[in-house]
């Protein structure tokens, strides 16, 4: 324990500002957020492109192979085609998004680099204002496609029974409504939390492993690069899901598509 206390290790949980633009700080969250971004558009891009052009490789068939894969995915949780075509583009960019920031958290030196001691890139993952901001944007889209799909009325009947009438169903509604802010806060927690630990974890391995730290990080590297893929398929499926749950309430019953 005292040689780790040697090492003065220090975390910081939320994003740190690098400099302002008028009043906006600009964080190197942010900051590493639109690199991720950027890396995100020109992949897909750069596939679309070569694929019209007919120019393939195994990057682009990588890609390609994996486009094709969500997309069925998609298909096989939300059985009415024309929810599934209006809800894949949110469900695909949360994918791409966050897979490529996730990733971006396992670059050697990430932290290493820093202005007046901040460093210069943290995952947009391990923010949580962004992945608040995610789920925020996912529990509205879903309510706004509920609406669509069962109408005012019918959306609002999800939540709100005649509790004389319907005790068990005003019950139901009750912990429909607890049940809607709950995914939401797990949604952002659990991409957070594994960020986060995924960034604290390299971070710690490379202080102990000191001298040996180039044989033994890029195992947990590779581990956490597969992680990211699993966080961000996560929180694909569990879009889609939402968006199941809140549209299967038009039979009344409540129960989801097969």
């Amino acid at each position: 324990m005292n040689t780790f206390a040697a090492f003065d290790l220090k975390v910081s949980i939320g994003a740190e500002s690098l400099f302002k633009i008028g009043g906006f700080s600009v964080t190197n969250a942010l900051l590493c957020g639109i690199l991720g971004s950027i890396i995100a558009i020109w992949v897909l891009v750069y596939t679309a492109l070569s694929i019209k052009r007919g120019r393939y490789n195994r990057f682009v068939g990588l890609v390609q192979w994996v486009f094709e894969g969500l997309l069925k995915q998609i298909n096989d949780i939300i059985p009415d085609k024309k929810l599934a075509s209006k809800i894949a583009p949110l469900a695909l960019t949360a994918f791409f998004v966050v897979m490529f920031n996730y990733w971006l958290s396992v670059l050697p030196g990430l932290e290493s680099i820093k202005i007046n001691g901040v460093p210069i890139l943290r995952s947009l993952t391990a923010d949580l204002n962004f992945t608040l901001a995610l789920a925020l944007i996912t529990v509205v889209t879903v309510q706004i496609y509920a609406v669509k799909y069962l109408g005012v009325f019918g959306n609002i009947g999800r939540y709100i029974r005649n509790p004389l009438k319907n005790p068990v169903g005003a019950f139901e509604g009750a912990l429909e409504i607890i049940g809607e802010f709950s995914r939401g806060l797990a949604l952002a927690l659990r991409l957070f939390g594994n960020a986060f630990a995924g960034e604290i974890l390299l971070i710690v391995i490379g202080l102990l492993a000191s001298y040996a730290a180039s044989v033994v990080l890029p195992f947990f590297m590779i581990f956490e690069l597969f992680i990211g893929f699993i966080q961000a398929y996560v929180f694909f499926v569990l879009i889609l899901i939402f968006t199941s749950l809140a549209v299967s309430h038009e039979s009344g019953h409540g129960e989801a598509p097969a």
